[in-house]
């Protein structure tokens, strides 16, 4: 008999999983699935990548019905894990015919609004959801399904008083199932105020700590591009994750990665969607090799085959480290995260470094060659026409304009500084300098 057969699931469903080629289940299956489908409310402490969709996924098809109307809802912190969730319960969904929609912002609400009204399984995010409910076009009092995946992450985002409101529109007799990475207190106390008699389970984490190996480089700030460079180049990376604080710098590395050689793409909350999800498929599908992005790839998204985790910036908190770097290491194979550190970034690696469960070596500086940045208008128009979804602000009339050493938007006044390092005249369409 199939393992998810013993777990409940009827033959139907687990023909479905192997077609999929999904034969084993992980360990959040197998503790959150029999629960599910007995009715038990579930708190589930599982990360990114550990197979929670079809955990919840799963009873959700065995227990509804067709019905022309929302009988399960899905919170989720981004559009991204939105779609992500949608796409992956109409796979698992396929022998029933079961409506599903994903809802969020930066599209047209109208097209969502005629779907609604066909829609058994609704995903969305909390500021979409609370919309469609203040204009009645979403109706919640048949929901007998609520699924709060990746808490941890929507209070992050300042989603905690959308996801109090949403819950409060739902009936109480229903079922509900929470999902976090971590449990605070904030969430345990919407568990213990929204859930009735839940039962608590734990996972490991799907990254494997032996396989994982965590280094970081000192280097000065104008060399910190021209080290990444290098390291893409000579690291052999498969597909590479590069993390960035700011948009700004986001945008910055990529299209000079993309000038330099290396295909590359940023998604940040500044692109709108369609942008957001063609540069992701191109990531999974091979055709850019370096996804450039800011935290919110970090969470939510299962994002398979990364070798390498670059941190650019190393970020403010602890917990966010932890989810970049757990985007390699995955399913019993190696990764690499790699930081690379200059003077702005000693006091948060100082914060990441002090913590028990974190070991990063320090390695010695590699030779490496000094690239030059360009900004180029013409170059500029050709990264757009060639690799469009990478956002970009237009220059304003003749301004040139670039960057500072790490991305940051360089103080007014520096003109006296900047005849050291350019050589500038009228009649010159770009200006260069060694990073």
């Amino acid at each position: 008999m199939n393992k998810f057969e013993i777990l409940g699931l009827s033959p139907e469903v687990v023909s479905v999983l192997s077609n999929l080629k999904i034969t084993e289940p992980t360990e959040i299956q197998e503790k959150a699935i029999p629960l599910v489908l007995a009715g038990r409310d579930v708190i589930g402490g599982s990360a990114t990548g550990s197979g929670k969709t079809l955990a919840f996924a799963s009873p959700l098809i065995e227990n509804l019905n067709p019905g022309g109307f929302v009988q399960a809802l899905i919170l989720t912190p981004t559009r991204e894990l939105a779609e992500q969730v949608a796409y992956s319960i109409k796979k698992f969904a396929k022998n029933k015919p079961l409506n599903i929609l994903a809802v969020y912002g930066g599209v047209d609400i109208q097209k969502q609004i005629r779907k609604l009204g066909q829609t058994d399984i609704l995903v969305g995010t909390p500021g979409r959801v609370l919309d469609h409910l203040r204009r009645k076009t979403l109706r919640p009092h048949k929901i007998n399904f609520l699924v709060l995946d990746e808490v941890d992450r929507m209070f992050d985002m300042g989603f905690q008083k959308d996801v109090e409101s949403i819950i409060k529109e739902c009936p109480k007799n229903r079922q509900t199932m929470l999902f976090s990475a971590t449990v605070s207190s904030d969430i345990g106390y919407l568990a213990q105020k929204h859930t009735r008699n839940a039962k608590e389970i734990s996972i490991k984490s799907p990254v494997d700590p032996k396989k994982l190996k965590q280094v970081y480089y000192n280097v000065d700030t104008n060399k910190k591009f021209s080290l990444l460079v290098h390291l893409l180049k000579k690291e052999g990376s498969r597909l590479a994750m590069v993390f960035c604080s700011t948009r700004r710098n986001a945008d910055f590395v990529a299209r000079n990665l993309w000038n330099k050689g290396i295909k590359a793409g940023a998604i940040h909350g500044g692109l709108i969607q369609s942008k957001r999800t063609k540069i992701i498929n191109d990531f999974q599908e091979n055709k850019i090799r370096v996804l450039v992005c800011t935290d919110v790839a970090a969470r939510g998204l299962d994002i398979k085959g990364v070798s390498h985790v670059y941190n650019y910036d190393i970020p403010k908190e602890t917990k966010d480290y932890i989810h970049r770097i757990g985007r390699t290491a995955r399913a019993g194979k190696e990764g690499t995260a790699i930081n690379i550190l200059a003077s702005r970034d000693y006091e948060n690696f100082r914060n990441i470094v002090n913590r028990e469960e974190v070991i990063i070596t320090p390695l010695e500086l590699p030779k490496f060659q000094r690239v030059m940045i360009q900004e180029d208008f013409s170059k500029k128009r050709e990264f757009r026409k060639n690799y469009s979804h990478i956002n970009e602000n237009k220059p304003r009339g003749n301004i040139r304009q670039r960057p500072a050493s790490n991305g940051r938007r360089k103080p007014k006044n520096s003109n006296r500084f900047e005849s050291k390092t350019r050589n500038f005249s009228s009649n010159q369409k770009k200006f260069r300098r060694r990073y």
